[in-house]
């Protein structure tokens, strides 16, 4: 197993933030925080960027979150893991235009995931997008990332490991009794 590391992934809306932050609270650990989030929060244009430049920054940030990961010995909870990372390389279209760089971000992020003991992949749809400013509401761009996203966990985060959020349970409290309960077996 890993340090004890948890990843919350799924596309954006799903309620990864704040089942972080109640799973922070209870557990007393860390939340590492969405790199891209805190950029776009103090304004940053993700749309000025390059292709080039967009790819120079995914792999920027899914290198920064691995070298933590397998650093950190305290165990943490990260909102978003490298395979997010890898996920929106792919739905970008990066994996025809860079396919040496693509092979050598989905390795470095298939080897981080080795870090996490559980990974919480949260459920498209089953909470409304609200416009806050940060993320497109519009759902079938979400679904294609979560397709990508859900494929990648599939493939690369071990069964025993990887936790699927029913989409029935849709408030914060329930979503976290069920993870809870799941982390302790």
């Amino acid at each position: 197993m890993g340090h004890g590391h948890i990843g919350l992934t799924g596309s954006a809306g799903t309620g990864k933030t704040t089942l972080g932050k109640g799973l922070a609270a209870r557990l007393d650990r860390e939340l590492a925080a969405e790199a891209m989030r805190a950029r776009l929060m103090a304004g940053f244009e993700l749309h000025q960027l390059t292709r080039e430049g967009h790819r120079a920054l995914l792999l920027d940030d899914a290198t920064s979150l691995a070298r933590r990961l397998a650093a950190d010995h305290e165990p943490m909870l990260t909102d978003r893991t490298p395979l997010d990372m890898a996920a929106f390389w792919l739905a970008n279209g990066y994996g025809v235009e860079a396919p040496a760089a693509t092979e050598a971000l989905l390795a470095r992020a298939i080897c981080a995931m080795a870090d996490y003991d559980r990974v919480i992949l949260l459920p498209w749809g089953a909470l409304p997008l609200t416009d806050d400013g940060i993320r497109s509401t519009n759902p079938w761009m979400q679904l294609h990332f979560q397709t990508i996203l859900e494929g990648l966990c599939r493939r690369y985060v071990a069964p025993e490991r990887l936790l699927l959020l029913p989409e029935t349970l849709i408030s914060p409290a329930d979503r976290l009794g069920w993870v809870l309960e799941r982390l302790d077996t």
